[in-house]
């Protein structure tokens, strides 16, 4: 059986030769660039569905907004970066209710933006300020939407979004799934030893991948153990599970996949 685990509000991440928190929100805070980084919040999905016939209540976008303004009072960033997937489509935006459009727009006036660009959305965000890129590399640190099978020169770190990670666990006979933070060696970086190399515990030495959980209210989740997610790591990695208001960190080891479903041949 599992031993029990001391929830905290946030936990440690130390990746790349940088220190990060990862916050129960599913934000992450970078102390060193005075930055809140966020991926995937998909405002006005439920919106987008009813425009498709399927009915869901219309609060996401303000219970995300919601969510951000707390984890940004908790940290006080001066930055703060989206990594993609910011609206649920190129027409977000447009359709963004207006009390929810202020209460956006006050948080960008506050703060120095960035909309990192994803598949879904692209660049419509920056209709509302802040700047746009498709990716920026700071401190030998890659900001993108998607891992990417390359690295740019001097990069050291990647973190990105875009696969709404989830980790299973088992918890007194029970399967628990919960939203997670997802982090190992991506790759082996030429010259072994040399400056550009990062040294992990159990990987030796590489690229550094961070992968953020969706931040959005109506986003659903991918087992960190599917072939779309797994592959991205080179060996074993660790996973910060995020509970009600605790960061709990594990071992890929000691996560379950999905369960298969029983089909009946006849």
């Amino acid at each position: 059986m599992m031993p029990p685990i001391a929830p905290h509000a946030s936990a440690t991440v130390r990746l790349g030769g940088h220190d990060f928190l990862a916050d129960h929100s599913g934000a992450l805070v970078w102390p060193a660039a005075a930055a809140l980084l966020v991926a995937d919040l998909h405002l006005e999905k439920g919106s987008a569905f009813a425009g498709r016939g399927v009915l869901l209540p219309p609060f996401d976008s303000r219970q995300t907004l919601i969510n951000l303004e707390a984890a940004v009072a908790r940290h006080r960033p001066r930055r703060i970066i989206c990594l993609g997937d910011s609206f649920h489509d190129r027409g977000g935006p447009l359709r963004l209710p207006a009390d929810d459009r202020r209460r956006l727009q006050a948080l960008i006036a506050a703060h120095d933006w960035l909309w990192i660009t994803g598949n879904h959305d692209e660049s419509a965000a920056g209709v509302l300020g802040g700047g746009v890129a498709r990716s920026v590399i700071e401190q030998g640190v890659a900001l993108r939407h998607e891992a990417s099978g390359a690295a740019e020169p001097g990069e050291r770190l990647e973190i990105s979004g875009h696969f709404h990670p989830k980790a299973i666990i088992r918890v007194r006979g029970r399967r628990l799934s919960r939203r997670c933070f997802a982090a190992g060696t991506a790759d082996v970086v030429s010259g072994g030893d040399g400056p550009g190399s990062v040294g992990l515990a159990r990987d030796g030495k590489g690229r550094a991948r961070l992968i953020l959980p969706a931040f959005g209210a109506y986003t659903g989740g991918l087992n960190v153990l599917d072939p779309a997610i797994r592959p991205l790591f080179r060996g074993g990695f660790d996973v910060w599970m995020l509970g009600t208001d605790g960061v709990h960190r594990l071992p890929s080891t000691r996560l379950d996949p999905d369960v298969q479903r029983q089909t009946n041949r006849h």
